[in-house]
Formats: structure tokens, C-alpha cells, sequence
């Protein structure tokens, strides 16, 4: 288990009541987790993990007097669904993971605490009010600031110093994606880039958008953090490697998978496996 992973999920049990830890014994408590990816992605199992450890160490021990209700929904056109599934369930607190499943719930409930995670703009997402008063019932982690999307134009440019052209991978209708690319497209100009924004919705959209792109020299990849892009992760890296395009992940885990790919590839084209 990672540190900060740990550090961070822990903070779920926070949100429960301590004194209903000397009344557990009344109630069985209902925790309601939502996930915008699939269950076999190799970050989930970690980060779930992260979350029963943290409980315990407030004293709620699932099947002892906590449930956790489940729902991994890799399809975005799922995720509302789902969030209406969890919300009917009535539970004690919803930790919720990605921008668009907190929408999702926050379109739900009004009333029922979320903790959500791994969320680039809760401001622009309109889930809280301000980083230091959240309001209404939703607080959590915010993983990314928009700035960052100009360092990952500079990390591609210092890796690759040929690259003039950027296709930045994103999902254009989430507030953290725009906010990132916004940032990307004022750090492009003083490095001579120009970037491309390809607004996606699924695998079909990405190949197309990457194939079309790759069509002239001197491209690199920018992939923003969200579900659409966690999900195809291995479309997007083998497209990547396919038309020898380097690229910037916005997580360890997806750039450890495109290495990953690349040494396979290697391996096959010099011994023919």
C-alpha cells in the first residue's frame, strides 16, 4: 500500500461519528463507495484496500459494523445510474472517486455526507463552495490544481525536445479538464508548440483523434486525468507506441503500463515472440 494512498482514504473514517463507535453494536453502518473505473484496473484494488485499513483504525470493521456497498462503473453513461443505486440505499456517507461521479451524486443528494477523491476542480465542478468552507454536504481531496496541466506541457517538451505539436486527451465537458487545458495552451506558446485538443467520450474517439493526428511529424501526447482516459488506458498507450508518439500520464500507474508495453513490443520485434 502506498503512503499517501493511505493517508488519504484514511480520512474517510474521519467523517463518521466517533461517538457512534461506542453504539456500533446497534446498527450495522452502510458506506456507499463509487468508482468510476473497473474493478481489475491495477489502481482500484490498492486504493480499496487503503479504505478498509483506515476504517479499522477507527474501529469500523466491515461485516462486523460497517457495510461497504459497492458500485465500479467504467462506462460514464452508467455513472448516474449507479450513483442513483447508492443514493437509494440511504447509507451513512458516499466516498465517491473522479469529477464525474461526484456530479453524478451531487445531482442525487443534497443531504447524504460524500467524501470524494481523486478530483481536479471541486470549485469549478461546483461540488463546494471554497477550499476552506466546503458547504452543503460535500467535502474531500482535491489531487490536482490547474497549473499543472502547463507542466506537463513543459515535462513533454523536456523529454522530447523535437516536439512542436501536442494533442492534449481529454474529457472537455469536465471543469478540472478545461482548467488544465487552459494551462497547457499558455505554457505552449513561449515553447513553440501548438497545442490540439481532442475531446473524447470512448476508445472509438481516442483512435481516431490520435490517428488523425499522428499523421504529421513532431507530435507528442498529453493525457488529462479522468475516467474516459483511465479506462482506455491501453488504447491510448499502444496507439502511443504504435505512431511512436511520447507522451506525458498524469499517473505512475498508466506511465509504468506504457513502459510496460514498450519493453513487450521491443522484445517481440528482436526475437520474434
Amino acid at each position: 500500500m502506498r503512503r499517501r494512498e493511505f493517508i488519504t482514504l484514511i480520512s474517510v473514517a474521519a467523517a463518521l461519528p466517533m461517538s457512534a463507535v461506542a453504539q456500533q453494536s446497534d446498527r450495522v453502518r452502510r458506506i456507499g463507495v463509487l468508482i468510476a473505473n473497473a474493478e481489475t484496473a491495477p489502481e482500484g484494488l490498492p486504493r480499496i484496500a487503503a479504505l478498509r485499513e483506515g476504517l479499522q483504525q477507527f474501529g469500523w470493521i466491515e461485516g462486523r459494523n460497517i457495510h461497504l456497498e459497492f458500485r465500479w462503473v467504467p462506462q460514464l453513461d452508467r455513472i448516474q445510474a449507479s450513483a442513483k443505486e447508492l443514493v437509494a440505499l440511504a447509507p451513512e456517507l458516499i466516498v465517491v472517486q473522479s469529477d464525474p461521479a461526484t456530479a453524478a451524486l451531487r445531482r442525487e443528494t443534497q443531504t447524504i455526507p460524500i467524501l470524494f477523491v481523486s478530483v481536479g476542480d471541486p470549485i469549478g465542478g461546483g461540488f463546494i463552495e471554497s477550499l476552506s468552507r466546503p458547504g452543503g454536504n460535500a467535502t474531500g481531496f482535491q489531487n490536482f490544481e490547474p497549473s499543472i496541466g502547463g507542466k506537463w506541457i513543459e515535462f513533454l517538451k523536456e523529454a522530447a525536445p523535437g516536439v512542436n505539436r501536442a494533442l492534449v486527451i481529454l474529457h472537455k465537458e469536465t471543469a478540472a479538464n478545461a482548467a488544465f487545458l487552459s494551462a497547457a495552451s499558455a505554457a505552449a506558446t513561449p515553447l513553440g508548440i501548438e497545442v490540439v485538443a481532442a475531446g473524447v467520450h470512448n476508445a472509438a474517439e481516442i483512435e481516431v483523434a490520435i490517428a488523425s493526428f499522428a499523421a504529421d511529424p513532431g507530435g507528442g501526447l498529453v493525457v488529462m486525468p479522468h475516467p474516459v482516459t483511465a479506462v482506455n488506458r491501453n488504447v491510448i498507450i499502444e496507439l502511443a507506441a504504435r505512431h511512436r508518439l511520447p507522451a506525458i500520464y498524469p499517473f505512475r500507474h498508466m506511465a509504468q503500463a506504457g513502459v510496460w508495453f514498450l519493453m513487450v513490443s521491443i522484445r517481440l520485434i528482436i526475437f520474434g515472440e
